[in-house]
C-alpha cells in the first residue's frame, strides 16, 4: 500500500494502478463502516483508493473542526489489512491552493434536513468531493447509507457535471444495538451511548408501522417523534419522511420514503435514516 501527501505523488502513483479503481474518500478515525466501503470496493474493483482529509470547508464557526477525532497510525494499520492500494493523506493547502476562490454547489437536494441545520455544509461537502474526483479519476466511488442525503447529493453533482463515475451507496453498518457506526460516536459518554440507540429503535418503528399498513406521512413522523420522546436526554433537531431522491417531505399516504433524522444527546449530535417501500421495505 502507497501513502503519499501531496497531488504531484497522487497522480505519479495513480499512473500505475490498474482501473477500474475504486475510491473510498473519508475523513479518518476509520472503524468498520468504512472498512466495509473498502471490502466492497476491492470485490468490484481491480484498485482501490482511500483519501484520509479532514474537510474543513464542511464544518461550520461552532463545530467540531478542531477536536474532530483523529489516529492516522490506526487508520493506515486498517487500510493496510483490507487491502487498499493507494492512500492520500493531503494537507489542506494541497486541497484548497492558497487564496482559491471556487466552490461547487448543487442547489435544490442541499436545502432541506442537514443543509437546513448546517448552512454551507454541503457546498464544502461537494467541493471537496469533486476535487478528490478530479484528482483520483476512479470509475466508482463508494460511500454509506448513513450519510443519505449527502449520497443524494453526490449523485445529483456527478450527473449534472457529466461524471463517467459510478456513485456507489452501500449499506448502514451497525452496532448489535443498531446504532450506526459514526466517528462522532467516540464523543458519547456511556450513559449517552446508552440512550442513543433510540434512533435506531425510532426507525425501526416506523418502518415497521409502514410494513404493517401505516403509509400515512404524518403518522410515520408522529411514530419517529413519539419513539424518540421515550428518551429524555435526546433533542431532536428535525425528523423528516420524505421523497428518496429529491428530498422533498411528503404528506399523505406514501408508497416509498427515506425515514432520517438529526438528534442530539448531550453535546453530540447523531444522524440515522431508513428506506422504506420499494427496494427498502
Amino acid at each position: 500500500m502507497r501513502v503519499v501527501h501531496h497531488l504531484a505523488e497522487l497522480r505519479a502513483e495513480r499512473t500505475r494502478l490498474k482501473d477500474p479503481l475504486g475510491l473510498v474518500p473519508t475523513m479518518g478515525f476509520l472503524h468498520d463502516g468504512h472498512a466495509s466501503l473498502v471490502r466492497r470496493a476491492r470485490l468490484e474493483c481491480a484498485s482501490v483508493a482511500v483519501s484520509i482529509f479532514v474537510n474543513p470547508t464542511q464544518f461550520g464557526p461552532q463545530e467540531d473542526l478542531a477536536t474532530y477525532p483523529r489516529d492516522l497510525a490506526r487508520d493506515l494499520a486498517l487500510l493496510e489489512a483490507e487491502g487498499a492500494d493507494l492512500v492520500w493523506v493531503p494537507e489542506v493547502d494541497d486541497v484548497y491552493p492558497p487564496g482559491d476562490q471556487t466552490w461547487v454547489s448543487v442547489e435544490q437536494v442541499t436545502r432541506r434536513l442537514e443543509g437546513e441545520r448546517r448552512p454551507g455544509h454541503f457546498r464544502g461537502v461537494t467541493t471537496v468531493v469533486a476535487k478528490l474526483l478530479h484528482a483520483f479519476e476512479p470509475q466508482r466511488a463508494y460511500f454509506g447509507q448513513k450519510d443519505a442525503q449527502q449520497a443524494v447529493v453526490i449523485r445529483r453533482m456527478v450527473r449534472d457535471l457529466l461524471w463517467p463515475v459510478e456513485v456507489v451507496v452501500c449499506p448502514t453498518v451497525r452496532e448489535p444495538d443498531g446504532l450506526a457506526l459514526s466517528s462522532r460516536n467516540s464523543y458519547l459518554s456511556a450513559g449517552e451511548r446508552m440512550a442513543a440507540g433510540v434512533l435506531y429503535r425510532s426507525l425501526r418503528a416506523a418502518a415497521e408501522a409502514f410494513a404493517s399498513g401505516t403509509y400515512q406521512a404524518e403518522g410515520l413522523r408522529q411514530i419517529l417523534r413519539a419513539t424518540l420522546a421515550g428518551e429524555p436526554l435526546t433533542r431532536p433537531h428535525y425528523v423528516s419522511v420524505a421523497d428518496p431522491e429529491t428530498l422533498q417531505e411528503l404528506q399523505g399516504e406514501v408508497s416509498r420514503a427515506l425515514l432520517s433524522m438529526a438528534v442530539s444527546i448531550g453535546k453530540t449530535t447523531l444522524i440515522d435514516n431508513m428506506l422504506v417501500g420499494g427496494e427498502g421495505s
